[in-house]
């Protein structure tokens, strides 16, 4: 029997952390190729990206294969570097970055991104088991829904990010002493559950940039305190709750600068917070032909649909797959005990209502379009699909087809 009383903490990093920055700047490098394969340079289904970024002090570095349109590469190979330079340094400018250690114009930036591996090629571009997309790479991928926030994400992890990114819109809209906020920030809420649901937070951790230099850890919760609070409201803060801003003082020095940053590093705030497993992949800067990305959202898809259609209260979904082979090697169910359905009829019913390979997921979810740069802060799960198809995964347009295959 799983705990029903405790604690549970989980983490988000803000759109201008270190990490954050690289995994824009990767996703804006999907984002370009599809734009430019939509526009008639290519087929969609057959742009590969596998861009990652590295970041420090004024300096950029994006390394990779890709497959993409004639007007990007540059005959050799290789690539040509202006639109993938261009692309990161209108991201650091869209993050707001300008300062002395950072600045969206005057960064270094060095494109070394070459045309995909053709033994890599050869497995994707036609399945072993069927005429379709092999997966990109062997893994295992993990979903997850429950129903403890709007949009059935788990509550610590939904308010870690609803701060940060209200926080966020308060910077860039110059809202009073918000303006002075910088982009480089971390939060982390504890929620208290009983009887297994999220009843209160008990603490509430914040790092926050700013740059005015005369501000101090009691400024700085002068100033984002009524954010924080407005954030949570759906959820009441303890009365003995514990707060921490800006613990250590000062946070004139952040982003790149500060601490160099990865693409991929944060796969636990870009998933469920620690409430569910995960399989260890990142996402940004992978095309969609990657199990790590696609399966992923497929998983989240299939789980948000399950607790949608009432046939449980939470649900974890596991994929694993195999390179060059279409379709998955497992599926499994987990839904911890509050389900009303059969654990193994589901498994079998999730098989029927969606097709799993790679490209049915791509199919399914209209994954081949320029949707990314989106994802890269405050989650790829528990936002709103939007009008241009971003966050697909999101929809819960299977509940009927669940409901009667199971």
């Amino acid at each position: 029997m799983a705990r029903q009383s405790y604690l549970f903490t989980s983490e988000s990093v803000s759109e201008g952390h270190p990490d954050k920055v690289c995994d824009r700047i990767s996703d804006e490098i999907v984002d370009l190729i599809y734009r430019e394969a939509q526009a008639g340079e290519m087929n969609p289904w057959d742009v590969r990206v596998a861009a990652e970024t590295l970041t420090t002090t004024n300096k950029v570095v994006i390394a990779g294969e890709v497959r993409a349109p004639e007007a990007l590469m540059d005959g050799k190979g290789g690539v040509k570097p202006a639109a993938f330079e261009s692309a990161a340094r209108e991201a650091i400018k869209a993050i707001g970055y300008e300062q002395d250690g950072f600045h969206w114009e005057t960064a270094d930036i060095d494109v070394l991104l070459h045309g995909q591996s053709a033994d890599i090629a050869q497995g994707v571009d036609k399945a072993s088991d069927a005429n379709a997309e092999g997966a990109g790479d062997q893994g295992i991928m993990f979903g997850y829904a429950c129903r403890e926030t709007p949009t059935l994400m788990p509550a610590p992890i939904y308010y870690s990010h609803k701060i940060l990114e209200d926080l966020a819109a308060a910077r860039h809209a110059g809202k009073g002493d918000a303006g002075s906020l910088g982009p480089d920030a971390k939060s982390q809420v504890t929620v208290r559950y009983r009887n297994g649901e999220a009843v209160e937070i008990t603490s509430i951790v914040l790092s926050t940039q700013h740059l005015d230099a005369s501000w101090n850890s009691a400024k700085v919760r002068e100033v984002v305190e009524p954010y924080i609070r407005k954030s949570v409201a759906e959820l009441p803060i303890a009365a003995n709750c514990v707060w921490h801003v800006n613990p250590t003082g000062k946070f004139v020095i952040g982003g790149p600068d500060g601490d160099a940053g990865l693409t991929g590093r944060k796969i636990i705030v870009d998933t469920y917070g620690g409430a569910a497993p995960h399989g260890g992949g990142a996402f940004s800067g992978k095309d969609t032909t990657k199990v790590d990305r696609s399966a992923a959202y497929a998983s989240r898809y299939l789980a948000k649909n399950v607790v949608a259609a009432d046939l449980a209260d939470r649900c974890t979904i596991q994929l694993s797959y195999a390179i060059g082979v279409a379709q998955p090697l497992s599926i499994y169910v987990d839904l911890h005990g509050t389900g009303k359905v059969d654990e193994e009829a589901l498994e079998r019913a999730l098989g029927e209502v969606m097709d799993l390979s790679p490209s049915g997921i791509r199919r399914q979810l209209d994954l081949n379009k320029p949707i990314y740069a989106r994802t890269a802060a405050y989650g790829h799960f528990g936002r709103e699909p939007d009008a241009e198809g971003g966050f697909s995964w999101e929809k819960t347009d299977l509940v009927e087809a669940l409901k009667k295959t199971v």
